[in-house]
């Protein structure tokens, strides 16, 4: 039997509940015949993986994207940066990680792409996500429409782009949060192609329908939401995640088809290199 390849979860979740990481480990279980999968608690018991791993999914947490312990923030940008180099330094075997929120907002901090800002209020519900020009021949958001629909919750964001620094790694910026002519604030950054094995977006790809309708069905989580932002937002918010174009077509493009690009490289270098 041929060996398994590897795939590494860490949770960025601090212990907190969510419904992120069930997700993820909905997604990824798709794929356990390929990969033998093993899942880190980075902030809550300082667990890291090592860089024998193919394939790396970081998720999304609570807090300030700035601030860490000094320990397993630490750990972390090392595993990106050992990671990175390891790509840079061996052209025929290559490692894939995908960054969500919390995690993609610490990597662009890491690689300087521009300012992660505090927002002036949290950005919260199932939200139009516009494309780049290079999404549309991108080799996962080349498959969705623009705008795309998303699950985003975030109290920071990235803008000001360093345009030189991208052009020096070669990323991209593949998608816009929604136009808003009625505020004059400047459009976040939602997905960032940092190199051809490395991807993230600000929004939540994992969301699935499923959980989020049972979420936000529960009697506390729909009044706190109605308090917050008002019934229109919430029977909005409900009335998206019912539509199969929306965050279910996002669910089922996103973090499968990084899975599945990256397994198809990963064998085809095998196959040229054995």
């Amino acid at each position: 039997m041929e060996q398994k390849l590897r795939l590494a979860i860490l949770d960025m979740n601090a212990g907190k509940p969510n419904q992120g990481m069930r997700c993820i480990r909905d997604i990824t279980n798709l794929y356990s015949s390929v990969f033998d999968i093993d899942e880190f608690d980075v902030r809550q018991h300082y667990q890291i993986p090592d860089t024998s791993y193919d394939v790396y999914i970081s998720s999304g947490g609570p807090g300030n994207p700035l601030e860490g312990d000094g320990v397993w923030d630490v750990a972390w940008y090392k595993l990106v940066e050992d990671l990175w180099n390891h790509n840079l330094n061996n052209p025929y075997e290559k490692k894939y990680m995908f960054f969500i929120c919390h995690s993609f907002q610490m990597a662009c901090h890491h690689f300087q792409l521009g300012t992660i800002a505090r927002r002036k209020s949290t950005s919260f519900g199932i939200m139009p996500v516009h494309l780049t020009r290079y999404a549309f021949n991108d080799p996962i958001f080349k498959y969705l429409p623009d705008p795309m629909y998303a699950v985003d919750s975030r109290d920071w964001q990235l803008i000001q782009p360093n345009l030189d620094v991208f052009r020096e790694h070669g990323a991209r910026i593949l998608a816009l949060e929604k136009i808003r002519t009625y505020v004059d604030h400047e459009r976040a950054i939602m997905a960032v192609r940092f190199s051809k094995e490395f991807i993230g977006t600000q929004f939540h790809p994992e969301a699935d329908p499923i959980g989020m309708k049972i979420y936000f069905e529960q009697k506390d989580v729909r009044e706190n939401v109605i308090k917050t932002y008002g019934k229109e937002k919430y029977d909005t918010m409900m009335d998206r995640i019912d539509d199969p174009d929306k965050i279910e077509l996002t669910h089922e493009t996103v973090l499968p088809f990084f899975i599945e690009n990256a397994v198809e490289a990963i064998f085809e270098t095998n196959a040229v290199y054995a």
